[in-house]
């Protein structure tokens, strides 16, 4: 575990399907970078990463101004030694702009 890595520390929730994870497959991935992956999204959560066909944990995301990422922006931060605090929201702002619903 780096402590230096943005995830440790932090409250991860994961919505949707991702393609390189499955479920218990994140949790431990997100567990081994010193984070907690927890099953709600509420005003302690740090993260959600964003898989496909998300379901209502992006709308309370969003609601609550948590950092919302894609599969792809977790992966890029893990792999930076000294990752910044992403978080702009860019991955629901994609997913919204496509025109996908929930």
């Amino acid at each position: 575990m780096n402590p230096d890595n943005p995830f440790c520390g932090k409250s991860v929730a994961v919505t949707g399907k991702l393609d390189n994870y499955t479920r218990d497959g994140i949790q431990a991935r997100l567990r081994e970078l010193g984070a907690r992956p927890v099953s709600v999204v509420s005003k302690r959560t740090d993260y959600l990463i964003l898989g496909k066909r998300p379901g209502n944990k992006l709308v309370k995301a969003l609601s609550l101004g948590i950092a919302v990422l894609s599969e792809q922006e977790f992966e890029d931060m893990v792999s930076q030694s000294k990752g910044s605090e992403a978080g702009d929201r860019s991955a629901a702002s994609l997913y919204m702009q496509q025109g996908s619903r929930l």
